[in-house]
């Protein structure tokens, strides 16, 4: 079994190249919540280096709130500012001779298109325009997984380091324990998910999931410690 560890890098933390060894895959800001070329440059170089898969992480365009907010912006802004971001992230790939191996939808963005057909039907749009043949990190059972199986290859992805609702959605930041700091939970999380295809919801219920990719946040405080840690357990 290939197990892949990703995670949102490129996003002005600082410890990207903490972390990339422990990847396989990384989801690299593009310019809506956080980066510009410079950042986009320097962060797939890195990924080159130590041979991890290179992927875009579009985003409402809100920087202020670091995309983690439902802004309040037209379909046809939306579908340009992704198109943009997407554009300016290939072309960098282009001048570095990388490849963008997937699409990661970030933060607000990732959960509407989890939900909401008509936001995910956006954004698989503008893939399609950019690269038809990019795989798309998705969550499973999900608005945008249904509608993006018949026409690109999608990656089934789960949070090591983030708590569950019942309907898979995740926890939200504001509740105390939507973020999972505690390494070993972290993996006993992904064990479970691996071993019995379940997660354990903030509720107490065992709910049926599947995943292929497992993300653990670049600006989780203990996100290298996470990492080392289901690097040795895996």
């Amino acid at each position: 079994m290939q197990i892949d560890i990703n995670c949102d890098l490129g996003e002005g933390i600082g410890n990207d190249a903490e972390l990339m060894p422990y990847l396989g895959s990384c989801n690299i800001a593009c310019g809506g919540h956080f980066g510009d070329k410079s950042s986009m440059s320097k962060t797939i170089l890195l990924a080159k280096k130590h041979n991890v898969k290179i992927g875009a992480h579009p985003s409402f365009p809100d920087k202020k709130n670091f995309g983690r907010r439902i802004i309040e912006i037209s379909n046809s802004d939306l579908h340009q500012s992704l198109y943009q971001q997407l554009s300016e992230f290939k072309q960098i790939c282009v001048e570095h001779d990388a490849k963008m191996h997937h699409v990661k939808l970030h933060g607000a963005l990732y959960n509407l298109a989890a939900r909401d057909a008509e936001i995910a039907a956006l954004t698989l749009d503008v893939f399609a325009q950019i690269q038809p043949d990019v795989k798309i990190y998705v969550p499973y059972n999900s608005a945008i997984a249904l509608l993006a199986d018949d026409y690109f290859p999608i990656v089934y992805e789960a949070f090591a380091d983030r708590s569950y609702n019942a309907d898979l959605s995740l926890v939200n930041r504001n509740h105390e324990n939507a973020v999972i700091t505690d390494k070993i939970a972290a993996f006993e999380q992904v064990s479970s998910i691996l071993k019995t295809n379940k997660v354990k919801t903030i509720d107490g219920q065992q709910v049926t999931i599947y995943a292929e990719t497992f993300c653990v946040h670049g600006d989780q405080p203990n996100a290298l410690e996470i990492l080392k840690y289901l690097h040795q357990c895996l």
